[in-house]
């Protein structure tokens, strides 16, 4: 057997932290906000009918901002966000 592999299934699983549950949801919580909005009003949503709108009328949707904003916050700041209070609640139990 693995001396490695028993050593990590003993390790105790890491906790996670309300704040830390919380940072990691918005992100999704933003995009599904989203894709609720240009559900509940799709007219919003221009690309669905353009009729000869242009280029930059059909980018900024706000639906699709928010979706997309939702899905940066995601998978750019949230891992950063993560791991300071990762670090930050790992000093204070070293404390």
């Amino acid at each position: 057997m693995n001396a490695e592999l028993v050593t990590e299934l003993e390790a105790p699983l890491q906790q996670t932290t309300t704040r830390a549950r919380l940072v990691s949801a918005l992100g999704p919580g933003a995009a599904f906000g989203g894709v609720v909005w240009g559900i509940v009003q799709p007219y919003r949503v221009t690309l669905l009918h353009p009729r000869g709108e242009g280029f930059w009328w059909l980018f900024v949707e706000p639906p699709l901002l928010v979706i997309a904003v939702g899905l940066f916050f995601y998978f750019v700041v949230a891992p950063g966000l993560l791991r300071d209070l990762e670090e930050e609640e790992d000093d204070a139990t070293a404390q």
